[in-house]
């Protein structure tokens, strides 16, 4: 069974920076997407980034130059460098994976920015 683990939440000043990691635990088809999804209070969860198993990064508009999503295959993990945080990054962030006819979500991470 997958399952998928976030952590590196927590509180920041704006301007701050914090790094989100996404382990994946269990047997899972190499070929998959993994994406960093957040919602707000009172929110629609939403995209903020996902990279597929090529590398290739997609981003939300209100993350671009910021936020960067990366990945590391042999430890299947997924990693998202926040920088710049404003407080309407407050949310909680969910990890995601898409693989061959299956999806799967964390938890999730709470983070926290300051104004």
């Amino acid at each position: 069974q997958v399952h998928l683990m976030e952590s590196g939440g927590g509180f920041v000043q704006a301007g701050g920076s914090l790094r989100l990691s996404c382990t994946v635990s269990g047997s899972i088809f190499p070929a998959y997407t993994m994406g960093w999804y957040r919602q707000a209070p009172g929110e629609q969860r939403e995209l903020v980034a996902v990279i597929n198993n090529f590398g290739m990064p997609t981003y939300a508009d209100s993350v671009k130059g910021r936020f960067t999503i990366s990945r590391d295959n042999p430890k299947k993990t997924a990693y998202l460098q926040m920088n710049s945080l404003k407080p309407e990054d407050s949310a909680v962030y969910y990890c995601k994976l898409v693989a061959v006819k299956m999806t799967y979500w964390g938890k999730g991470t709470l983070v926290t920015v300051s104004s």
